[in-house]
C-alpha cells in the first residue's frame, strides 16, 4: 500500500497558475520571478518533487541571464542546473544488482541524449558555450513541462505523451537456454561458459531495471524523487515497480519453450513425484535461484502467474493460442508450481509467509466455485491442488467434497433408477416426519401444528388451513381464539 504523497499545493490549481506563469510567454521575465517566488516559498516550507527543483534551479538562471553579463558565472550556473536535472532523473532509478549507464535510462525516460552527454561534458571536461547552454536549457525546460507539468496537473493525458516500450526479455532467455543446454550436455565445457552464462544473468538484472524505469513512466512518476519519504511503500512489502517488472518476467518464463519445454514429447513427467521434466529442472533451476537471491519475492510472484493462468478461460484472448486446452502444458506448469512452493519453503528469509497454505486456500476458492462450470477446463489446478493436499487427511477430506459435485455433473443422461431412488428418499423422509411428530396436511388441528422438536422448535408447520396467507415476504396473521 503505497502511503499518501506530500506536495507543496493545496490544489492543482495552484499548480496550473505555476506552469502558465512560466510557460505562456517565454519573454515574460516578470512572470518567470512570481514563479521563482512562489517555488522558492514552497521550497521553504516542505520537500520539493526533483522537477520542480529543477525547474527552480532553470529559471533562477534564466533571470541571471538577463541581468547580468559574467559570461563564467553563467555558464557554471547552466551547467550545475543541467547536472542536477539529470542525476536527479536518473539516480533514482539505478537500482538493481548491476548498475546502467546514465544514457540507457535518460533514453527511457525519453530525455534528449545531448543533454546526458553535456551533462558529462560539463562534469569531466570544458565548460560548454553559453549559448549552447541557453539552448540546453530552453530543452530542459521543454521537457519538463511534457514530462511532468502536463501528466502532474492532467493525469489522462500520461498515455498520449509518453510512447515508451519495453524490448522484449525472450532474446536474452532463449541465449540463456542455448547456452546453459551446451554445459548439461557436456559438463567439461561448464567452465568455458562460465563467464558467458554470468554476462547473461547480468544482462536479465538489467533488463528487470529496465522494466521498473518503464513502470515509473507507465504511471507518470517522472520528476518526483522516489527516494522521498513520502514515496516510500510500506517497509513490509516489494516496491511495486519491481513487483511489476517481476510479473513481466514470469509471463516470459510461462511461455511455451521456456519452463515448459516446446515439443510434447520432452514433456516427460517423473514418476513418483510432481516434479516438473528432470532436463527443464536442470535447464531453468540456476537462473530461478538466481533470481530469488537478488529479489526474494520472486517465487512467489512466480507461482502466483501460474495460478492465474490456471484458472483463466482457455478461449479468453489473453490466453496463448498454443496454449489452449493443452494439458501436459497445464500439468507441467502445476509442477513447475510445486516445485516453487518447496523452494520458497527452504528459503529462510521467507519463513514467515506460508504460500503453500495461500496457494491452497486460493485453489479451493476457485476450484470449488467453478468447477462446475467446467471442471475439463481445470485439470491443471486441480492435479496442483491434490498434490498440495496429499499426505494430509484432514486437506484430503475437504478436497474430496469440492471435487464431489464434479464428478456428480458428469452424468449427463437420466437414469430410470433414478425415479426409485427418489421414491425411496421419500418414503424415508415421510417415516422422518411422522416419527418427529410432523403432522399431515389432514390434521384435526386446522389452524396452527405441533411445533417440531429438537434444536429449531421455534418453528413451526402450517397446512392449508391455517391462516397463514401468500405474500412476497411472507407474513402469518393471527386471529383471536
Amino acid at each position: 500500500m503505497k502511503l499518501p504523497r506530500r506536495v507543496p499545493w493545496s490544489s492543482i490549481e495552484e499548480l496550473e497558475t505555476i506552469y502558465a506563469w512560466i510557460y505562456t510567454d517565454e519573454n515574460d521575465l516578470e512572470s518567470k520571478i512570481r514563479a521563482i517566488n512562489r517555488l522558492s516559498a514552497w521550497r521553504a516550507i516542505t520537500h520539493l518533487p526533483h522537477a520542480l527543483e529543477s525547474t527552480l534551479s532553470l529559471l533562477v538562471v534564466i533571470a541571471q541571464d538577463q541581468a547580468t553579463h559574467s559570461q563564467l558565472s553563467l555558464r557554471q550556473s547552466y551547467s550545475t542546473a543541467i547536472i542536477r536535472l539529470v542525476n536527479g532523473l536518473v539516480d533514482p532509478l539505478q537500482h538493481g544488482a548491476y548498475a546502467r549507464s546514465i544514457a540507457s535510462i535518460a533514453n527511457q525516460l525519453g530525455l534528449p541524449t545531448w543533454l546526458v552527454e553535456l551533462r558529462h561534458a560539463a562534469t569531466h571536461e570544458d565548460l560548454p558555450g553559453i549559448e549552447l547552454l541557453r539552448e540546453a536549457a530552453r530543452e530542459a525546460m521543454n521537457w519538463l513541462l511534457n514530462n511532468y507539468f502536463l501528466p502532474t496537473t492532467n493525469p489522462s493525458s500520461i498515455n498520449e505523451t509518453q510512447q515508451h516500450t519495453l524490448r522484449s526479455v525472450m532474446p536474452i532467455l532463449k541465449r540463456y537456454k542455448t547456452i546453459h543446454k551446451i554445459t548439461i550436455r557436456d559438463v567439461s565445457l561448464t567452465s568455458q561458459y562460465k563467464t558467458t552464462i554470468s554476462t547473461i544473468l547480468k544482462d536479465v538484472e538489467r533488463w528487470i531495471a529496465e522494466a521498473k524505469v518503464a513502470a515509473n513512466v507507465a504511471v507518470g512518476e517522472i520528476g518526483w524523487d522516489s527516494s522521498s519519504p513520502d514515496s516510500l511503500l510500506d517497509s513490509g512489502e516489494m516496491d511495486a515497480k519491481e513487483k511489476w517488472a517481476l510479473e513481466k518476467l514470469c509471463d516470459a518464463l510461462l511461455q511455451n519453450g521456456a519452463l515448459v519445454p516446446l515439443s510434447k514429447r520432452k514433456r516427460d513427467f517423473p514418476v513418483g513425484s510432481f516434479s516438473p521434466p528432470e532436463f527443464s529442472l536442470l535447464l531453468w533451476n540456476p537462473l530461478l535461484h538466481h533470481l530469488q537471491t537478488l529479489h526474494t519475492g520472486f517465487l512467489a510472484i512466480l507461482v502466483g502467474r501460474i495460478i492465474s493462468h490456471l484458472l483463466s478461460d482457455p478461449n479468453s484472448p489473453k490466453t496463448s493460442p498454443g496454449n489452449q486446452n493443452d494439458l501436459t502444458y497445464d500439468l507441467c506448469l502445476a509442477r513447475w508450481a510445486v516445485w516453487c512452493i518447496n523452494a520458497h519453503e527452504g528459503d529462510e528469509s521467507q519463513a514467515d509467509f506460508d504460500l503453500k497454505k495461500e496457494v491452497t486456500i486460493t485453489l479451493m476458492r476457485a476450484v470449488g466455485h467453478s468447477i462446475l462450470d467446467g471442471p475439463q477446463n481445470r485439470n491443471g489446478a486441480t492435479a496442483l491442488l491434490e498434490s498440495l493436499c496429499s499426505n494430509n487427511s484432514r486437506l484430503e477430506t475437504i478436497l474430496s467434497l469440492f471435487l464431489r459435485p464434479a464428478l456428480l455433473t458428469q452424468t449427463s443422461q437420466w437414469d430410470p433408477n433414478n425415479v426409485a431412488v427418489m421414491e425411496h428418499r421419500l418414503h424415508t423422509f415421510m417415516l422422518q416426519d411422522e416419527h418427529i411428530g410432523f403432522p399431515s396436511a389432514h390434521s384435526e388441528d386446522s389452524r396452527i401444528t405441533k411445533k417440531v422438536p429438537g434444536p429449531s422448535s421455534a418453528w413451526r408447520i402450517l397446512n392449508e388451513n391455517s391462516s397463514w396467507r401468500p405474500c412476497p415476504v411472507g407474513i402469518h396473521y393471527f386471529t383471536s381464539e
